[in-house]
């Protein structure tokens, strides 16, 4: 039986998840959901699923940081990556930092279940669409977005910063100092030639990071 633990900070997602398994998969079991990175990690240290359906955007540390703590201290659960932020650079990022899997939420109910079910088994599944844009990346050499540029943590605290979270509330999830996220503003406007939170959102929505109906 796999054992499979749910994190999605959308509990009707959640819902959707867990109804599609149970109609579906006689060799799944659904032991828990949560809706934070930190939730996940704090079950996993109590009850190691065998496979973690992952989320990326979620409030606190999000699905990247959680899948790199996971991947470090729990690797015998994998992490299938569960998202509507199927654009890269995630895919890349997120299967560096330990992630066994890559889907998006558009996918079919049979693509689903054979992704848990081929890295339950020990393997690795990405999207065919998804490994088709990460292999014309590889290929290319070239960046496609500018937060191809942003390292993983960069990443992360854009993704906060979107989010309308201020920089000494992003210190306090990540257990770090308000300057260390000042330095890491200071990165990430460098990096992306921008000067105001307000012109980091725009950009995360040109680029497909977020929902640019959130920042209308």
């Amino acid at each position: 039986m796999i054992k499979i633990l749910l994190v999605d900070d959308h509990q009707l997602i959640r819902h959707g998840f867990k109804t599609m398994l149970e109609e579906n998969a006689n060799d799944m079991e659904v032991v828990g959901e949560v809706g934070t990175g930190e939730a996940a990690i704090d079950f996993v240290r109590k009850n190691p699923p065998n496979v973690i359906l992952m989320d990326i955007r979620m409030p606190g540390i999000g699905g990247m940081e959680a899948t790199k703590k996971l991947s470090h201290f729990a690797p015998q659960s994998r992490i299938l990556i569960v998202t509507a932020n199927d654009l890269e650079p995630f895919p890349s990022m997120l299967m560096e930092v330990g992630a066994s899997g890559f889907i998006s939420k558009t996918a079919s109910n049979a693509e689903m279940l054979e992704a848990i079910r081929a890295i339950a088994e020990g393997k690795q599944y990405v999207s065919p669409e998804i490994q088709k844009r990460i292999n014309e990346r590889m290929v290319d050499g070239k960046s496609t977005s500018p937060f191809d540029s942003l390292s993983d943590k960069e990443l992360q605290v854009a993704l906060m910063l979107v989010a309308g979270m201020k920089p000494k509330q992003i210190a306090a999830q990540l257990f770090v100092e308000s300057k260390t996220i000042l330095t890491y503003r200071y990165r990430i406007y460098e990096k992306l030639n921008i000067n105001t939170d307000v012109e980091l959102a725009l950009l995360a929505a040109r680029y497909g990071l977020i929902d640019n109906t959130k920042i209308n």
